[in-house]
């Protein structure tokens, strides 16, 4: 059975919400993005990306978490806020958001529960 993974922006500005696997999506306050994950999946992130300009085709950059394209298909780079996952592991289990660390610095408040109603901006 795939996991649905529900990400919503309650911050006072966009967002741009990256997941591998999973792709990309600008969030704007109060926009949620839903993602399907296939069971067994390892090596799974979450992330948010800062300042992100993207041309018709998807191309682009972000100044924070890029991966150089609205739908990322590989992991951002650093410095990024990122939660990791794995789904179906041995004995069944589902390590989901087994921890949330930041690479170098971070970008964003990441939260993987309902804790942050606001969210501050960081430099």
């Amino acid at each position: 059975m795939d996991a649905t993974f529900d990400i919503t922006n309650r911050c006072p500005y966009t967002v741009w919400a990256a997941a591998s696997p999973g792709g990309g999506r600008r969030l704007d306050q109060g926009q949620t993005w839903n993602i399907n994950v296939n069971p067994g999946t390892i090596q799974a992130r979450i992330w948010g990306r800062t300042n992100c300009n993207f041309d018709a085709n998807g191309q682009g950059k972000c100044d924070t978490g890029d991966c150089g394209r609205l739908e990322c298909q590989g992991y951002g780079s650093p410095p990024n806020t990122l939660a990791e996952f794995a789904l179906n592991q041995p004995n069944n289990l589902d390590y989901v958001v087994s921890k949330i660390s930041s690479l170098k610095s971070f970008n964003y408040m990441f939260s993987s529960v309902n804790q942050f109603q606001n969210c501050p901006k960081f430099k």
